[in-house]
């Protein structure tokens, strides 16, 4: 066990007794020093960590660097996930309708005889 780890249990133990002994003060009382207990061991963790990071600078960048790396892959699956992910709402299917020039529908949907070819120009070599 890490020093932080024993402080933090021990200044538990204390707040546990302290909010037992002052339950008859007010129900709010221990909520108090419990929020005053977790906000000391904040304090000394965040001291804990600026001492380990003036000792070991490059393990803190790579630290951070690795946190960074983590957060972007994460963002990229969200946003992968949110494309893939099926659309919510309303769809109505429209028809397609042919239209001349003029706005107007065509009045025959039967299709066109394909065009009659051109018989080739004879060649020269004959």
């Amino acid at each position: 066990m890490s020093r932080l780890t024993i402080i933090t249990d021990r200044a538990m133990e204390l707040v546990s007794q302290a909010g037992t002994s002052l339950k008859h003060v007010g129900p709010s009382a221990s909520k108090l020093l419990q929020t005053g207990a977790a906000m000391g061991a904040v304090k000394t963790g965040g001291r804990v960590a600026v001492k380990f990071v003036r000792r070991n600078p490059v393990v803190a960048v790579a630290a951070a660097l690795g946190i960074g790396v983590l957060a972007y892959a994460a963002h990229r699956k969200r946003k992968r996930d949110e494309a893939n992910a099926p659309i919510e709402g309303k769809s109505k299917r429209i028809e397609a309708k042919r239209v001349n020039g003029t706005g107007k529908t065509r009045s025959s949907t039967t299709a066109r005889a394909p065009r009659a070819r051109k018989p080739a120009a004879p060649s020269a070599e004959a």
